[in-house]
């Protein structure tokens, strides 16, 4: 069975054409960033203004928790079937809208829940030290609470990307787009070695995305090159 999802894999017809995989990890691909996006522009500014003025966690916590125990699939089966329909979304393929839809609000309880938290926890002191200094409450959030929270804000966006990715293939229940296509084909044809090679696709690229943010996240934290710079040089 492995060696047939592996043949499977390397055969380039496989991959070609607009039901092969490449076709599908494009949408689950494109599904994954427009949806993470779209989560990021509407979470993040809402969690960071919340934390900035210190009120609002139990509305940004209870949302959270909330988001967490609606069921995905429910939210997708119920889009796909009523008003939002299964209609094709141009790249996104079928049921494209109401796969976004879904994925969107799957993805905003945990960027929410870091980027709250992220802002609440930077140490008062350091806070109350830049107001001291004559530092506007947006100086303060640019300046010092936002770089301080960033590491705990990638990570809630980290957590959101790889989610996502997975949880995209349930796309397919509803003829949607992604990878999910493969693994419900070769459920339909007994094709056990698809079922297979669609797994490891989908499990090798929240793998890699996994790498893809960490390394995103080092990257984009200020403190990181900060504590680097002050670091003394190490004597031969």
């Amino acid at each position: 069975m492995l060696g047939d999802a592996f043949d499977y894999l390397t055969d380039g017809a496989s991959w070609s054409g607009p039901n092969g995989i490449g076709a599908f990890a494009t949408q689950q691909l494109l599904l994954t960033v427009t949806a993470l996006a779209v989560a990021m522009l509407v979470g993040l500014p809402i969690a960071l203004f919340l934390g900035h003025h210190g009120r609002g966690g139990f509305l940004a916590v209870n949302v959270s928790n909330v988001g967490r125990a609606i069921p995905v699939f429910a939210v997708l089966l119920i889009l796909a079937l009523g008003p939002v329909g299964s209609d094709r979304l141009g790249p996104y393929g079928r049921a494209g809208l109401a796969t976004l839809i879904a994925l969107v609000l799957f993805a905003l309880p945990p960027l929410i829940t870091n980027a709250y938290v992220g802002i609440t926890e930077v140490d008062r002191d350091i806070v109350e030290a830049a107001r001291g200094v004559g530092m506007s409450g947006t100086q303060v959030f640019r300046s010092v609470e936002l770089p301080l929270a960033l590491p705990v804000v990638m990570t809630g966006v980290r957590i959101a990307l790889v989610q996502v990715w997975a949880t995209a293939t349930i796309a397919a229940l509803v003829a949607g787009p992604g990878l999910g296509r493969i693994i419900t084909r070769g459920f339909a044809n007994q094709a056990t070695y698809q079922v297979v090679a669609g797994a490891l696709l989908v499990a090798v690229g929240a793998l890699l995305l996994e790498v893809v943010a960490v390394l995103a996240e080092r990257r984009l934290d200020p403190m990181r090159e900060v504590t680097r710079e002050r670091r003394p040089p190490v004597s031969a």
